[in-house]
């Protein structure tokens, strides 16, 4: 078990004196340079979800669920049959035939769930007057089903028909669930991780509870797949856990505390704002696990169970949403309206022995032994690397809720501030318009 205790430091010292690291106008690894405001939501914008490579689906407070053409920014369609607002969305494929159709599910305050065509906008399928309104949505395509998650833990078909549930009895209900291996799901509620099975039996699908992971101390905020074998939790208290996620047992655990040091000998407890140590969301390529807690980023790596680098303000506000685009590259946005890009970067050399007394305050949970030769080099410390902004995007007036990267099309993101923003590589969309010109003098016979 590892416990980070984050205070004074000497290593990045200079950066933290600062509240939040800013960034000027010049950001040549930043290719967003253009962007465009989409508008057609009267609420705050909670959900996006890819359909496919040209198009997204956002939804939020409104009960609107509008699809949008993310090359053009045209809106395409108005889903519009939730009286209340969206608390979850998922797309689903349909097999018609030889063609495989996008859909989308949508959950909703009204407690109802329904079953969309983005195509013609039309609603497919309804399930209306739940028992209580579904807070999560998981798509198992291997198995032809789908669940949904709140104080019930749910199997349906394709077809909108019930093929199973299960009771949850926390306050909280369920929060969030993902795919395990050997037909298994997690379900986050509360403190707590239940572990389900999933039978086919003739024609319907059957869930049994297997067992249940208590080891958090506080509510659960975050549930991802990280690989195959590994599944990571995030706890409001701070506590991050590493799982198999096939035994279910923990194999790492960290409990982010920031405390304050007041001499070398002497460390005082501080007492951080709930919101400050929180894990707000995680992600995760396989090896790396970043973390946004608080106003923070934290990067773990799976393969050697160490911290790879962490910035303790990265925001002006609480990091509601991230992203790892590479093993050196990251994305993570914000309460307070902006979106950032971020590089992996190693310290510099001349940086190493000052960092030594940064490590000297956080413990690792191994016994106490005399300090080395000055020549012999931490190798916790040589693997350390610094997270450098690379490029800050400013154009919402409100917290930013998540964004979803659109390859060569760019950037969507979604705000409090009702609106969406679709960044656009500048270059390219540059490159685009002169190609364009030059067919239509070629084609109007101007050249």
């Amino acid at each position: 078990m590892l416990r980070w205790i984050l205070g004074g430091r000497d290593a990045q010292s200079s950066v933290e004196k600062r509240q939040v690291l800013c960034i000027g106008e010049e950001q040549p690894k930043n290719w967003f340079t253009e962007l465009q405001v989409l508008k057609g939501h009267f609420d705050i914008v909670r959900f996006l979800v890819q359909i496919d490579d040209f198009r997204c689906a956002s939804a939020g407070d409104d009960g609107l669920v509008l699809v949008w053409n993310v090359e053009t920014g045209e809106r395409l369609q108005e889903l519009r049959g939730h009286s209340q607002q969206i608390t979850a969305i998922a797309a689903l494929a349909c097999s018609d035939g030889l063609l495989r159709r996008p859909l989308l599910i949508t959950a909703s305050s009204d407690r109802s769930l329904s079953l969309w065509d983005p195509d013609s906008g039309n609603r497919v399928q309804t399930v209306s007057d739940l028992q209580s309104s579904v807070k999560c949505l998981l798509v198992l395509e291997r198995l032809g089903v789908w669940v949904s998650g709140g104080e019930e833990v749910c199997v349906w078909s394709r077809d909108f028909r019930l093929q199973s549930h299960r009771q949850n009895h926390s306050d909280t209900g369920v929060t969030a669930l993902i795919e395990l291996p050997k037909n298994c799901l997690a379900a986050a509620a509360d403190k707590e991780i239940a572990i389900y099975r999933l039978t086919a039996a003739d024609s319907t699908v059957a869930l049994a509870e297997l067992r249940r992971l208590s080891d958090h101390q506080d509510q659960i905020r975050a549930l991802i797949s990280v690989n195959d074998g590994l599944f990571a939790s995030g706890s409001h208290a701070g506590e991050l856990i590493l799982w198999d996620a096939v035994e279910w047992n923990v194999l790492a655990y960290e409990h982010i505390l920031w405390e304050e040091p007041c001499s070398q000998a002497e460390i005082r407890m501080g007492s951080p704002k709930p919101s400050e140590m929180s894990v707000q969301h995680l992600s995760s390529n396989g090896r790396l696990v970043l973390a946004a807690v608080g106003s923070g980023l934290y990067v773990y790596s799976v393969l050697t169970r160490t911290v790879v680098a962490y910035r303790k303000v990265a925001h002006d506000s609480n990091v509601l949403h991230t992203v790892l685009l590479s093993d050196s590259e990251l994305m993570s946005c914000s309460e307070d309206g902006s979106v950032r890009m971020w590089e992996l970067q190693d310290l510099p050399l001349q940086a190493e022995p000052a960092s030594a007394g940064f490590f000297g305050m956080w413990n690792f949970g191994r016994s106490s032994k005399p300090a080395g030769p000055p020549s012999k080099k931490n190798p916790e410390l040589l693997n350390l690397k610094t997270l450098e902004l690379t490029g800050d995007l400013i154009g919402h007036s409100g917290p930013v809720q998540m964004f979803v990267g659109l390859q060569e099309n760019g950037l969507l993101t979604c705000s409090a501030d009702h609106q969406l923003i679709l960044w656009k590589n500048g270059e390219r969309q540059s490159r685009q318009r002169s190609l364009a010109l030059f067919r239509k003098l070629e084609q109007n016979g101007g050249l």
